[in-house]
Formats: C-alpha cells, structure tokens, sequence
C-alpha cells in the first residue's frame, strides 16, 4: 500500500503518467496497474483518466490526503530514528518570497554550520504557493509576510520588518527632497511585480490608502528585470528594502523612502502546525530563536540602506 501511495505522490507532482513513473524509476504500465489496483483495493475511483491523465475523482483527493499525511508521518519517523543520539539529517525543504531572497544567506549560514547533515532544497515562490506546499506536505518551511494575508495552520517567528521604496532614475528626482509619496509615485510610468505575488497586492493596498488606483506600464514576475527597466527605460519600480541589497552601486540610479501612507510588513519563518513538525523545520525554528537571527537580519538590513543613504527612521507624524 505505502509504495502505491509513493506512486500516487508522484502522479499529483507530475500530472502526467509517463513522467510520474520516471520519477519513480519504473515503468509506466507498472505505475498504471499499481495505480488501478489501489482503485480495487480501496473500492473508489481515484484518477479520472482517458488515454492520459485527467485530474483526480473527489475520493482520490481524500487518498491523496492521507498518502501525503502517511509520507509526512513516515519521513518524520525515519528522521527520528536516524537521528536519536547523533544530529538530524534529512532535507528541508524551504519555500521563500522572492523579495526576501537577499536575506537568505543571514539565515541558512548559521544554519547549515549547526546542522551540516541536512541538505537544503530552497524554491522561490509565492506566498500562496508557500500556503500550498505546506498544506500539502510538499514543504518543511517558508519565509514569508505575516501580517498581511491570512495564513492558516502554521507556527510563526518573525525576523524583520519590510518597508517600501521608490526605485527610479537619479536625474527625475528633486535633490532637495529625499523622500516620495505614494501619491508622487502614481504619476510615474510604473512596472511592478505581477498580481500574484503578494508584494504587488501590498504596494496596490498602499496605494488605496492613498485615494488611488494605478495601472502599471508594465509586469513582471522577475525581480531582475524591475532593477534593469528602472536604470535602462522610463519606468520606475516600487521594491521593498531588502531587494535594496541586490542594486548594484550605480550613479543614475536611486531610491527613495515612500511615505504618506508609510507601510512596512512582518516577514518571518513559517511551518505548519503539526504534531509532530518535521524535524528539519524545528531544527531551523530553533536556529531562528537561539541564533538571534532576528536581530541580524534587522541589522544587516539597516546596514544596506545606510549604505545608500536611506537608513534613516520613517517618521509617522506627517501631515
């Protein structure tokens, strides 16, 4: 029964028979008879299917809900046993927000030092995604917002604050000023981050506050390519501080802090709320609490604006 559950995993991975018996290194009729014989096992359609995969009967989803728990359930017990007396082992798999990517070797460095047996297998994805694949059984952990977005069935630790900037062409500012509303930046020609992925739905939400609906000239889902239309086109980008960290030093280039209203946001580590939780996330869990991350990660954060010039304290007393 576990290895046809093994089988049922990869066909909801792949959504294709042939690459889920690659997957499984074996043959694709044998995955199929397993498959069909599970069906006669529990009684139930599992997979609708022709000649290929469809999607999967509402009583399959019900068995694949119980073989991702008896995988999750089965990892943790082998990770358990293989560590008692020695350091855990493993792989966790981390799913991070791709703003939050610049911060990452702050967390996984010491990390990787107290637990060198347990390989990292780090996506970058979105939050929902993040919400997805811990549900599924598909993640260990995610950085990710807070306190925007509703999570559900997790456990949380925050490890810094997230505020917002204009990112622009150094020749269309006022060298006067050194800070933007966000009523200022609705009448540049903007690209942004495409609706999926929070941060766009955060900057959308600020602009609200403001009275404001913007339609950007462009979207993206790359964060490479916000930084490359900001210094080579006409358009500006609104990003969140740590991706500040990424921008190369350049003279045509700047940012500023966006303000009336000022927004920041909780970005921490995520990982659900399991008895037990895998061993990998509480092996991070307590990196996070014991290390101080929270404290360097805010620190290296401040380090990086001040090297721009933008380390200052918004002020929310404005009129």
């Amino acid at each position: 029964m576990l290895r046809k559950f093994q089988y049922l995993l990869a066909l909801a991975r792949e959504r294709h028979f042939g690459r889920a018996a690659a997957a499984c290194n074996i043959a694709q009729p044998t995955l199929s008879n397993a498959l069909r014989q599970l069906e006669q096992d529990l009684g139930v359609p599992i997979v609708e299917r022709t000649h290929r995969f469809l999607t999967f009967t509402p009583e399959g989803e019900k068995v694949l809900d119980c073989a991702r728990r008896m995988s999750h359930d089965l990892e943790t017990l082998l990770i358990d046993i293989g560590a008692t007396g020695s350091e855990p082992s493993g792989r966790l798999r981390l799913g991070v927000i791709p703003t939050a990517v610049p911060m990452l070797a702050e967390l996984i460095e010491p990390f990787g030092r107290r637990h060198p047996a347990i390989q990292l297998s780090i996506s970058s994805l979105s939050s929902r995604q993040i919400q997805t694949g811990l549900d599924a059984f598909e993640l260990d952990a995610g950085i990710t917002y807070l306190d925007n977005e509703p999570l559900s069935g997790v456990r949380k630790l925050p490890l810094y604050s997230e505020r917002y900037f204009l990112l622009t062409r150094r020749d269309g500012l006022d060298p006067a000023r050194t800070e933007t509303t966000w009523a200022e930046a609705a009448t540049l020609p903007l690209c942004l981050l495409s609706p999926e992925m929070q941060n766009r739905r955060i900057t959308d939400a600020a602009f609200a506050m403001a009275g404001l609906e913007v339609r950007p000239a462009v979207e993206t889902n790359s964060i490479i390519t916000l930084f490359c239309l900001a210094r080579t086109g006409p358009w500006s980008s609104i990003v969140p501080a740590p991706l500040l960290a990424l921008m190369p030093p350049c003279d045509d280039l700047a940012a500023r802090p966006l303000t009336v209203p000022e927004v920041t946001h909780s970005v921490g580590l995520v990982y659900a709320d399991r008895v037990p939780p895998t061993p990998v996330a509480q092996a991070l869990a307590r990196v996070v609490s014991t290390e101080g991350l929270a404290r360097r990660l805010s620190r290296t954060l401040s380090d990086a604006l001040a090297q721009r010039g933008l380390a200052g304290t918004p002020r929310s007393d404005r009129p």
